[in-house]
């Protein structure tokens, strides 16, 4: 019945796609002859002046043919909203073949069962979902369709009840990959087709027929759920169950400081395995990543590279219409940010600058950490000044953008560096702490944040800040020991801190501050320097790799840090 629905909804084999590509001439020039000879071109507009190009394709063939045989394929519509969209859009026929590759894993996945509605019930809703996926390189890779259900219309303690899963750290991602350099070892990424759909339910849920494949005579049907379905607020539980289940059966066991990390060692091969969400990272001996997470990964000799410059330009192509310049560095030293308390400033387009930036922070970027934490406290009301600001920043990140994040196998040191900056002239009176871990030649591990509490000297908001990195290095520590690539035992790691006041304070057995959060602080960083996890070590300011994390600097100590961190043009 389900298969006579799917013949109906797509006949066509072969379909004609038509693809516009407006690009920069001076760019892209060089590609002309390779987009001539793909598919057949029935026109070229040279547009006044001449900067763009026009070009229209007629390409017959399936998704999976048009994505493989088209190199430059790029679609400038915006993804469809809704299924008429979809289905009266240009590109409906490769639509079309993306929601019925979605119904044959939802029905060959056994997802649901047709059944009449239980009196005292009801059905939830569900919705199509349509996403353009890219390589790195902003070609695209795949039409996807996703049927979601609506979640939010579940009632708690009836339709669902824990709905807890992990997720893996950025921070485990970074280590395993410099690890997989100092060590030689391989990295395969797997993504996991509809991975939620694999895990099993345990309550009744009924969900109303998906639209586009509601069945004649049939219509007052509803699906009871046997497994989960995305949207579902269980589904995240429920699949990391099935796959934790199923890791653990095969004889994998957790990493005790990340559990979506799974270890299996043999005389024969060593596999680890990270999962995030329904991505995994594979480290093995003989296999190859190209992309994670939407981070391309390069591996040059002993070196492997991590880069984001393709979603950089789009930001930067996203924010245009700020006519940005570019910069040496990426805040300036005598800007003083206040608290705007007149009218804001495009409110919404701030916050959404400052996540698209903070995500780049997040993943490969360390060197704009602090900028885009301190551009982030201004999201409510932002003013001329911050949005300035957001301007110096995408400008730093145009003239750095092939910057990559490099990891080496000549330096298997774990080093860590704190650093604090006192107050700083915040309305709040908190201080700012920073702090970053550097392995096989590249940041794994970085944050700047302001403070929590607030400190009454310099020497606390150091400690508060050391308090704070102390805390990381347990979390690495722990999780590179459960990996057991390491021939010895572990050294204690170096810790790295430029106030002397400080290291005199917590290598005396004894606090005798008034202040009761910042004691404990102190004898957390006592029991880790005496179990042998850290050795607090005093480094000059600049030298210390964690002080452009709390305050800005001038062009040539940006240059040096980013060069240490790992940060090296492609």
């Amino acid at each position: 019945m389900w298969n006579s629905l799917r013949t109906s909804f797509l006949r066509m084999k072969k379909t004609l796609v038509i693809q516009h590509l407006q690009v920069p001439l001076e760019k892209y020039s060089h590609l002309l002859p390779l987009w001539r000879n793909q598919g057949e071109v029935r026109g070229l507009e040279l547009r006044k002046p001449l900067e763009m190009i026009s070009i229209l394709f007629l390409v017959e063939g399936t998704q999976k043919k048009v994505t493989r045989e088209v190199i430059f394929s790029i679609n400038l519509d915006n993804d469809p909203k809704t299924f008429t969209e979809a289905m009266t859009s240009r590109d409906a026929p490769l639509w079309k073949e993306a929601i019925n590759d979605e119904m044959d894993s939802i029905m060959g996945n056994g997802t649901w069962e047709l059944v009449d509605l239980p009196k005292g019930r009801r059905p939830i809703g569900s919705k199509w979902i349509f996403k353009k996926k890219y390589h790195p390189d902003g070609s695209i890779s795949a039409y996807k369709a996703r049927l979601v259900a609506k979640g939010y219309r579940q009632r708690e303690g009836i339709d669902y009840f824990d709905t807890y899963a992990p997720v893996a750290r950025i921070s485990s991602i970074r280590t395993l990959i410099a690890i997989s350099a100092l060590k030689g070892l391989y990295i395969h990424q797997m993504d996991v087709k509809t991975a939620f759909l694999n895990g099993y339910l345990k309550e009744e849920i009924y969900l109303e027929q998906p639209e586009g494949f509601v069945i004649p005579g049939q219509e007052n049907k509803v699906c009871r759920l046997v497994k989960s379905l995305y949207g579902l607020k269980q589904a995240p539980k429920q699949w990391h169950e099935r796959f934790d289940t199923t890791m653990t059966a095969f004889g994998f066991q957790h990493n005790s400081a990340d559990r979506c990390i799974y270890s299996k060692y043999t005389s024969d091969y060593i596999v680890v395995i990270c999962l995030y969400v329904d991505d995994m990272l594979i480290i093995h001996t003989h296999l190859e990543v190209d992309t994670i997470l939407g981070i391309k990964v390069k591996r040059t000799g002993g070196q492997i590279s991590l880069s984001q410059s393709h979603y950089i330009e789009k930001i930067l192509t996203k924010f245009q219409h700020l006519n940005i310049k570019e910069f040496n560095t990426p805040f300036d030293s005598s800007v003083k940010l206040k608290v705007n308390y007149g009218r804001a400033v495009a409110q919404l387009e701030y916050a959404s600058a400052v996540g698209s930036m903070m995500y780049a922070t997040h993943y490969t970027r360390p060197d704009i950490a602090f900028a885009v934490s301190k551009l982030s406290q201004y999201t409510v009301n932002p003013g001329t000044e911050h949005w300035k600001a957001v301007g110096r920043v995408q400008g730093y990140l145009k003239r750095t953008s092939t910057f990559e994040l490099t990891y080496s196998s000549s330096n298997g040191i774990l080093e860590g560096y704190s650093d604090a900056s006192w107050i700083d002239h915040t309305s709040d009176s908190k201080s700012i702490s920073g702090w970053i871990y550097t392995l096989a030649g590249g940041a794994i591990s970085w944050a700047s944040k302001k403070q929590t509490c607030i400190a009454h000297s310099t020497m606390e908001a150091e400690l508060i800040a050391l308090a704070a990195a102390d805390k990381e290095a347990e979390w690495i520590r722990d999780l590179l020991m459960d990996i057991r690539l390491w021939d010895i035992l572990m050294p204690s790691i170096p810790m790295y801190c430029d106030s002397e006041a400080t290291l005199s304070k917590v290598y005396n057995a004894v606090y005798n501050g008034k202040s009761r959060h910042v004691g404990l602080r102190h004898n957390f960083v006592r029991q880790l320097i005496e179990s042998g996890t850290i050795k607090v070590v005093y480094v000059k300011t600049s030298r210390n790799l964690a002080y452009p994390f709390t305050k800005p600097l001038m062009r040539d100590l940006v240059t040096s840090t980013t060069r240490v961190m790992g940060l090296k043009p492609q």
